[in-house]
């Protein structure tokens, strides 16, 4: 029953990796995006965590196997303990960059293709500071789930990874 939780910056393929890892596997994938902010609330707001956990120990509760991924590290944190082995994505700003450039109209982030391409340039941005942050959604703080989690783990520093 593989549990496998993937982590990086904004554009490192976490959701790309997600969806092909849940896919190989035949099991249920976990966007953390999904859960973690407030519907049509501008600016966007973060759910309360304890919300957010509920969601995110329902899911874990409900499936035997399954892919969780993204960049919260409050919220990952809480998936680790189920998790059988960790993935860290961690393939370098420019690729990043270059990935968030080149992604797919993501529907349920965005209304529309145009919202979405609104928001590159403060994307990338965010992107640019991963390396400098403190908070929850930084290297530092993925960095540390990762050093701490004492089953399998990987990390891949490009685009090219094996599923």
């Amino acid at each position: 029953m593989p549990r496998t939780v993937i982590f990086g910056n904004s554009g490192s393929g976490k959701s790309t990796y997600a969806k092909a890892q849940a896919a190989r596997i035949g099991c249920p994938h976990l966007d953390l995006d999904t859960i973690a902010w407030l519907p049509d609330i501008t600016p966007p707001t973060r759910r309360p965590i304890d919300d957010s956990r509920a969601d995110l120990l329902a899911f874990t509760d409900a499936n035997d196997d399954w892919v969780i991924e993204g960049c919260y590290a409050d919220l990952l944190e809480l998936a680790l303990p189920h998790a059988t082995e960790i993935v860290y994505l961690n393939p370098g700003t420019a690729t990043c960059i270059d990935n968030a450039r080149r992604r797919p109209w993501e529907p349920h982030k965005y209304p529309t293709p145009e919202q979405q391409d609104a928001n590159l340039p403060m994307l990338i941005d965010w992107i640019k500071a991963y390396d400098h942050r403190t908070d929850t959604f930084s290297a530092r703080a993925h960095r540390q789930l990762y050093d701490r989690f004492p089953g399998p783990k990987r990390e891949f520093r490009s685009n090219d990874r094996p599923l």
